[in-house]
């Protein structure tokens, strides 16, 4: 049996308005919003007394999405470090493939947004980066080339 696609990411948040607005701003689209709790999400993500707001953010006319937790009960627990480099281990960002890098980082740094470093080229096919954003979250972002 294969995988059919990989459905969403899963971001859990403390600023669940402000990471919408910076997904928003990237260019993908709020699909919903609303609370989730209840014994059927307590055994599917094995925490007692969940009581969360979840956002789904999709990708437009493509496949992708990014879904946003804010949890109330229990209170999210915070990574150690965190600003991680990208040499930590674990999950360390998501990649988008954009149209304009530069236009995109500039908009995302209304929002607080900065470059974890440069835009760099890779050969003649890629520019490519690492935009830090609220809560920490690395997005990378690709513009191709040609």
């Amino acid at each position: 049996m294969a995988v059919r696609r990989m459905d969403n990411v899963l971001i859990v948040v403390e600023d669940l308005d402000a990471v919408i607005a910076f997904f928003v701003e990237l260019g993908m689209e709020l699909e919903g919003r609303g609370p989730v709790e209840g014994r059927w999400v307590e055994r599917v993500i094995g925490v007692d007394d969940v009581r969360q707001d979840v956002a789904m953010l999709r990708i437009p006319d493509a496949p992708g999405r990014i879904e946003l937790a804010k949890f109330h009960t229990p209170k999210a627990i915070g990574s150690v470090p965190e600003d991680a480099p990208a040499n930590t281990l674990g999950i360390r960002r998501v990649m988008f493939a954009v149209d304009d890098i530069d236009d995109v980082i500039a908009r995302l740094r209304t929002h607080g947004a900065e470059l974890v470093g440069e835009v760099e080229q890779f050969e003649n096919i890629y520019r490519l980066c690492y935009v830090r954003g609220p809560e920490g979250i690395v997005i990378g972002l690709a513009e191709e080339l040609g």
